[in-house]
Order: structure tokens, then sequence, then C-alpha cells
């Protein structure tokens, strides 16, 4: 990725020390000529201390929306921290798969050859659409055919994975493309197929307000792509856990 930003002239660490902790990150991420988009983990450029400090930022910048607002956080009991709680939940909770690297994985070899179909879920995901921030909840399915060479990670690592990859800004279709990536990456399969639905609360909340659309979208890779058999059997496996 190029990028058109011109950086500031920084020569010692004691320049880079006097920017914010936002701008110190964004500084090392266009020097390395890195993409940092909402759905982007930035985890490899952050220092230890500046989550804190980009925390404290953020809250700062949150006082100001809210007086932007017309609020009285100073008499308003209900919102007098609600700037500082708002940071910690985007920095620690719901953004938390930005700015943290991905969990530790186990993988184990695939000592028994096992190369018949794996179905994990469904896993509930929680996300946030990237347009509005407004909640995304929804459920994933993840079917696996391993070969000999396959990595086999425990069943709990399969949600780790996932809620790494949701708990950013984004929209549903490129998430699940992202958790095939790192999925794909980690376990090697002959093919992999994810299946998510999920409500966007920014559908419910507001604009249409339609409490009754949902969205579904899947992708399919290896074997499942090719065979239209373990395609069928996945999705019906699948919808006889759903039904369950």
């Amino acid at each position: 990725m190029s990028t058109t930003r011109t950086l500031p002239l920084l020569r010692t660490e004691d320049d880079l020390a006097r920017l914010s902790a936002s701008e110190r990150i964004r500084y090392r991420l266009v020097g390395a000529d890195c993409r940092y988009h909402a759905n982007d983990n930035i985890a490899a450029h952050i220092r230890e201390g500046e989550l804190e400090e980009l925390q404290a930022e953020v809250q700062a910048h949150l006082q100001d929306v809210l007086r932007a607002l017309v609020i009285d956080t100073d008499s308003d009991h209900n919102t007098n921290d609600t700037a500082k709680r708002v940071a910690k939940m985007f920095i620690h909770e719901v953004f938390r798969g930005r700015y943290v690297p991905m969990p530790d994985v186990t993988e184990f070899p695939n000592a028994s050859r096992l190369n018949e179909l794996m179905i994990v879920g469904p896993i509930t995901v929680r996300s946030a659409c990237s347009h509005h921030l407004c909640p995304i909840l929804g459920r994933v399915w993840i079917g696996i055919m391993p070969n000999e060479h396959s990595n086999l990670i425990g069943l709990s690592k399969y949600s780790r994975v996932c809620d790494w990859v949701m708990s950013r800004p984004q929209i549903q279709e490129e998430a699940v493309v992202m958790l095939a990536d790192a999925l794909q990456d980690r376990v090697k399969p002959d093919g992999l197929a994810i299946v998510m639905e999920a409500d966007h609360f920014c559908m419910h909340w507001r604009g249409v307000k339609d409490d009754e659309t949902a969205m579904t979208n899947s992708v399919m890779r290896g074997a499942f792509l090719k065979d239209a058999n373990l395609r069928r059997e996945f999705l019906s496996l699948m919808a006889k856990k759903q039904v369950g």
C-alpha cells in the first residue's frame, strides 16, 4: 500500500515521545507503509503502555463529543463518567481485536490422519458496523475438511479466533473473509467453509428500523468449493444444529 501522507521529520525517540499516542502509532504505521482501516489489526505497531495513553486520549475526545451534543456531564450523574466508560469499552472490549495480537492457538499434528468433515458452531459473535458503529450480533458455523498434514486446534480456539477477528468495526462480508484467512493459515485444511448469520443494529435502531431482517453470508474454499456433495452435507448438518 502506498500513502500520500507526509511524515513529519522525527530524528530521535524523544521527538516521537512528544507526540500523542495516536500520532505515534500512526507515524509507525505510515512509515511501515501499513494500512490501518477500521478492521485492520495494528498491534505490531503499538508499544507497551500506549494502549492506556490511547484510552485517555479517546476519553478526552469523547468528552468533547458529549459537550458538542449539549450534555451537561458535570451535573448529570448518569453521564459524568460516560466518556471514560466508552473509551475503555472501545479500546479493551468492542474494538479490542484491532489492538492486541492474535490469541495463542496451540496446534496439534493430525496424528490419526483425520479426513472427515468437522463442524464447529454455532459460535456467538459480536462486532460493530464500521458505518455507524452500531452492534452486529450473530452466529458463525465453521466447516473443516482436514488432511494428514493439517493442524488441529482445540474447540475453544475457534471461538477465540472468531472473537479476535470480530471485535473490530467492519462489514460482515469482509469479516467472514478475514476469519477464513486466519483459520486457513492456522489449520491448513483441504477445505474450509464459514457461514455467518447476524442482526445489524444499524437496521434495527436507526434508518428503516426493521427488526426482522438478518444477513447471512458464506465463504467456501478448497474442497467445499469444488465438491457440491460436501457443501450440501455441511449446510445440511449446520441447519440441523441450528434447529436443535
